[in-house]
């Protein structure tokens, strides 16, 4: 399938988005730096989010890495002429602290390194093949993991092997972080994209107005206390059980047929 008019543009060259139906998939295209991210990247990525939100028909995006490879991270060499694969306000990869409100799905394989592994925690699921690496290495480079990794992966794993993983710089399988129940499937290598677009499919096949919530309720619970979840529970629960989807949800199980979402 040919890359969609999201991508055009100035960030055509380092990102190409494609639709399957009501999923797009973002694929970071550049191989020759094993995907690494530059300005141009983040700029790319913060688009396709754009795009995912604004248009109803789509449902889900999945994050990708060309070439058998998700990302080795900040582009080193753009770092050191002044360049941060950051913008302001969204953050890393033009994302990271401004997720789109619909879901994301990472797609890994080969691996996730230093910024390339925050964008992959970033994702509401992660889909990694067997062998495939993750690491924070930025303590071997003078750095800190500042895109999200020294937030995300202590809530996702024990504090004190988030810390052996960003103190010693040291990669950690997915295997591993299956079993940690960090990556949500893990399958051979190669079939990241494929199966990341099947788990895609199937949330896009439910109610987004309900999808929506749940995505937002999930993403904030580490936030709150128990009082507030509830709080905020409450009011998305209203909202979504309000709505014309709700309805249609219940006739459709009544009549024993496939439900019709409006979104509203």
């Amino acid at each position: 399938m040919a890359p969609s008019s999201i991508a055009d543009g100035p960030d055509a060259a380092t990102v190409l988005v494609e639709r399957h139906e009501a999923v797009i998939t973002i694929t970071i295209d550049r191989p020759a730096v094993k995907n690494a991210l530059d300005l141009r990247v983040a700029e790319g990525i913060a688009a396709a989010c754009d795009a995912l939100d604004a248009e109803p028909a789509l449902k889900v995006g999945v994050l990708t890495g060309a070439d058998g490879v998700f990302s080795s991270g900040m582009d080193l060499k753009a770092f050191a002429r002044g360049q941060k694969p950051v913008i302001p306000g969204r953050g890393l990869a033009g994302f990271v602290e401004a997720r789109p409100a619909k879901p994301l799905i990472a797609a890994v394989e080969g691996y996730a390194l230093g910024g390339g592994f925050e964008v992959a925690l970033a994702c509401d699921l992660i889909v990694a093949a067997r062998g495939a690496l993750f690491g924070l290495p930025e303590v071997q480079r003078g750095l800190l993991a500042a895109g999200g990794g020294l937030v995300r992966l202590p809530r996702l794993v024990s504090p004190r092997l988030a810390a052996e993983v960003a103190l010693t710089g040291e990669r950690i399988g997915a295997e591993r972080l299956a079993e940690l129940g960090v990556v949500n499937r893990l399958v051979e290598p190669g079939e990241a994209l494929p199966a990341a677009l099947d788990l895609a499919t199937r949330i896009a096949a439910n109610a987004p107005l309900a999808v929506a919530g749940a995505t937002r309720m999930m993403r904030r619970v580490g936030d709150l206390t128990e009082a507030e979840a509830w709080e905020e529970l409450r009011g998305l629960n209203a909202e979504v059980g309000a709505s014309e989807d709700a309805l249609e949800g219940a006739r459709a199980f009544a009549e024993k047929r496939a439900p019709r979402w409006q979104g509203r």
